[in-house]
């Protein structure tokens, strides 16, 4: 795949910035969006099939809980891995290994003879989907030449908004058409032409200060502790209070405070605890567990709930969830500029509040809905909602922290997010007493839908009460405009956080330090990178943003 250089050039192995205006800087573009657009597709399209898996496969509620979560749990809990792994061998050769990974374990899917290949070809996908997301943007920030730079991240957040638009469209008729498997296949062609195109035109960048030992330890007890908890949540509605359900639930608690331990006594881990020595980072990522949650486990139970008790097939289902994504795509730009001028409290507190009215109404979506008067008006208020929120989330992470930690912070509140939606997903059916079978009657779906939307929604005000109590108006411009402030969300270190912490860079006071000049010159120099939220806000997980880094030249 070729030799690793620091820096990027116009053509693979130059080492020199890449113009968007060129064929190499094209290129580029075109595979990231590619690449990225498989894990995407892959969020939206499976739930659509789900209920076709569940009848061929002859499969109970728990097999269609775990086709979402096995992919999300190996994707959560190895995404900062993969981040890691693609700095210090090369984030074209992580990618092009994530993207061929993904396509195997997809075509490993689409052949599943029974549910537990097909739920153990869904868990390396997962891992697949975590060496490739990390790396599409990555290649991007740090391939193309800093002028072209917002505008090659503008072509790709808004080809992975027209993706996330008509995923659900696209699954849906798949499913109707050839079947559910292809949704599964789907992704090998794709591969096909990606994995090429990045050998030949893509040129390879890594990290040079990337040192050290992988957290490997970390990122095992991590995604060990969230499988165990999940398994228990998952089992319990057939299984009780009994051995089965219990001894896992507390394996995975004890070994979450063993993952805590370890991460603290790490010289490099995976998680540094101190960035949650900032009060700001901490409050926001609690908004994010709750806001995330709720959307994993609405769009898992309302898929179902379409198909199953208003009787859509799965193309009109997967249309008819087509207003939240649309809403997302066209007005995430102007809710991240709101909120600049009015701070990050008012959005994060209003947002979760109308997600919250928008799943209250969607209990009116039971036997003999129609979607005019029933369906549609809930999905307008929860997409409104979501315009509001996702934005001004995204950038309120990213300025929580100081610069040169903007990545990691990004890392750990997308991973946060697959999190809260992986345990949803376990959690919500249990909780709205939804039994094994109950999604193949519509009556007994109906009942236990109209008790998980108020779940959902109650999750959503204790978002919104954290968000009002504990975000700070001022959040977005605490450390002050940068350049290029406009597009990372004047990223810096509140007040009272030390600026030394774990390798953060000090910020640029000259009358202070000696090297505060020389860090305010490099700062004046970084092009404007905005994170794709500024065009398109996905529906799954935050934006992952890995922060910013200047071409050699």
């Amino acid at each position: 795949m070729g030799g690793s250089t620091p820096g990027a050039g116009d053509a693979p192995g130059t080492g020199r910035p890449v113009p968007l205006s060129v064929p190499a800087g094209r290129w580029l573009v075109f595979t990231t969006v590619l690449g990225s657009a498989m894990a995407l597709l892959d969020s939206t399209v499976v739930n659509v099939a789900l209920p076709r898996i569940g009848l061929d496969l002859g499969a109970d509620l728990a097999v269609l809980q775990w086709t979402v979560n096995a992919y999300m749990l190996t994707l959560a809990g190895l995404i900062l891995l993969g981040g890691s792994l693609g700095d210090r061998f090369g984030r074209r050769r992580v990618f092009v290994t994530g993207v061929v990974w993904f396509a195997l374990a997809s075509l490993a899917c689409g052949l599943a003879p029974n549910a537990g290949v097909l739920i153990a070809a869904r868990a390396f996908q997962g891992i697949g989907g975590a060496l490739l997301t990390p790396g599409s943007l990555a290649l991007i920030q740090s391939v193309i030449h800093p002028d072209d730079r917002a505008r090659a991240i503008g072509l790709w957040s808004g080809f992975g908004g027209i993706g996330a638009a008509i995923g659900p469209f696209l699954g849906g008729w798949l499913v109707d058409g050839p079947g559910w498997r292809w949704v599964f296949f789907i992704n090998v062609p794709l591969a096909a032409v990606c994995v090429p195109v990045a050998l030949r035109h893509v040129p390879e960048t890594s990290n040079p200060r990337a040192h050290g030992r992988f957290d490997v330890l970390g990122a095992v007890l991590g995604a060990a502790a969230l499988g165990l908890v999940t398994y228990a949540l998952i089992a319990a509605p057939q299984k009780g209070a009994s051995p089965a359900v219990v001894v896992p639930a507390v394996a995975g608690l004890a070994l979450g405070a063993v993952f805590v331990a370890v991460e603290r006594r790490l010289r490099e881990p995976m998680l540094p605890l101190s960035i949650f020595s900032s009060h700001q980072f901490t409050a926001v990522n609690a908004v994010t567990l709750c806001v995330y949650a709720a959307f994993g486990g609405f769009f898992f139970l309302s898929v179902l709930d379409l198909q199953v008790v208003v009787g859509y097939s799965a193309l009109v289902a997967g249309t008819a969830l087509l207003p939240t994504t649309m809403l997302m795509l066209l007005l995430s730009a102007r809710s991240g500029e709101l909120g600049k001028r009015i701070g990050p409290r008012i959005p994060l507190t209003v947002g979760p509040l109308l997600c919250a009215a928008g799943m209250l109404l969607m209990t009116r979506a039971g036997v003999g809905a129609v979607y005019w008067r029933d369906i549609l008006p809930a999905l307008v208020v929860l997409g409104m909602g979501m315009v509001v929120v996702v934005a001004p989330l995204t950038a309120t992470v990213l300025a929580s922290v100081d610069v040169a930690r903007a990545g990691l912070a990004s890392g750990v509140n997308n991973a946060a997010a697959r999190a809260a939606g992986l345990v949803a997903v376990a959690a919500l059916p249990l909780l709205a007493g939804m039994g094994p079978e109950a999604y193949r009657s519509a009556d007994a779906f109906a009942d236990t839908f109209r008790r998980a939307m108020p779940i959902c929604a109650g999750v959503l005000v204790l978002g919104a009460v954290i968000a009002w109590r504990t975000v700070s108006s001022s959040a977005l411009e605490q450390a002050g405009p940068e350049p290029g402030a406009e597009a990372v969300a004047g990223p810096g270190v509140e007040a009272g956080v030390p600026e030394a912490e774990a390798g953060a860079e000090p910020r640029a006071e000259p009358a202070v330090a000696p090297e505060g000049a020389e860090v305010a010159a490099r700062r004046a120099e970084r092009p404007p990178c905005r994170p794709e939220c500024t065009y398109h806000c996905g529906v799954g997980a935050p934006p992952l943003d890995p922060g910013e880094e200047r071409p050699r030249t």
